[in-house]
């Protein structure tokens, strides 16, 4: 694949649950965590799902004024970065909120970024990150955006200019 093509297990237009607002979920497929309960486990396989220039997904969130933001969910966003990056870049300035989903954590992401696996640039084009695996044994019902008590809302770009994880309140959003 090029840096233009992105493959994706699927995606829900109209979503008010991977995000705040109402939301396009890009579910790119591919994840290396193996998350023990995880809820997309047919998002792991790395050939699985289909393929597709990042225009396919600009054109369909172009096409829904209604949109509050966009959301990359996985599979693992972080395994895709530039192609995800290309499309977060589409709508800088539009509005639109980028909200990905890791099971990396923030510290882990930061400390591991480098011009080959490109994690800066889809860090840079996001607003607010979910990060941490899911735990099955932290899994709750009660928390808003998230599976399980250990991820974290945070904000990204304040994160980023800090240093440090500054956390959203779920309150907040």
């Amino acid at each position: 694949m090029n840096n233009t093509e992105l493959r994706y297990a699927g995606t829900a237009n109209d979503s008010i649950v991977d995000g705040p607002g109402l939301r396009l979920a890009i579910f790119t497929q591919g994840c290396p965590h193996g998350c023990p309960g995880c809820h997309n486990p047919h998002t792991h396989d790395f050939n699985g799902g289909k393929t597709a220039d990042i225009s396919y997904f600009t054109e369909m969130i172009k096409g829904n004024p209604l949109l509050d933001g966009i959301t990359f969910s996985g599979g693992e966003p972080f395994c895709q970065p530039v192609p995800l990056a290309a499309v977060a870049r589409e709508f800088e300035g539009s509005g639109l909120n980028i909200v990905t989903y890791t099971g990396y954590t923030f510290e882990y992401l930061l400390e591991n970024a480098s011009d080959e696996n490109r994690y800066m640039d889809l860090l840079e084009c996001t607003d607010i990150l979910i990060d941490g695996p899911f735990i099955e044994s932290q899994r709750s019902i009660e928390i808003r955006f998230r599976g399980s008590r250990n991820q974290r809302i945070i904000d990204c770009k304040k994160s980023l200019a800090a240093g440090t994880v500054i956390e959203i309140p779920e309150d907040d959003l």
